[in-house]
């Protein structure tokens, strides 16, 4: 396993309950500002072995970027169940939602 790709799992475990980050960002605070799409392939290959709350993670937009709607549909419910607020099917409200990590020693 990478060395970003380790940092990637330590951040998405980071992320609380009703909170979420974007792929961007969490690749951003991984060490790799552009590296969105490998932390895309992470969740997808290693959410399941490693339990890492996968439905915390959306898209830059602020929405869940699943297509596939059963998919898409989990991760709402999911995100839901912890008191985040969907709009419009799959928009969540980053200025409320959120994730920052504080400090440097949080950075990895």
């Amino acid at each position: 396993m990478t060395h970003f790709t380790e940092r990637v799992i330590k951040i998405i475990r980071k992320i609380p309950e009703g909170k979420v980050m974007t792929y961007g960002q969490i690749a951003a605070y991984a060490g790799s500002p552009r590296g969105a799409r490998q932390v895309v392939r992470i969740l997808h290959a290693m959410s399941k072995k490693y339990q890492l709350p996968w439905h915390r993670v959306i898209n830059a937009k602020g929405e869940i970027s699943i297509m596939e709607d059963e998919a898409c549909q989990m991760q709402a419910f999911l995100l839901q169940t912890e008191g985040v607020e969907i709009t419009n099917g799959r928009h969540i409200s980053l200025e409320r939602y959120r994730f920052e990590m504080e400090g440097t020693e949080d950075r990895l």
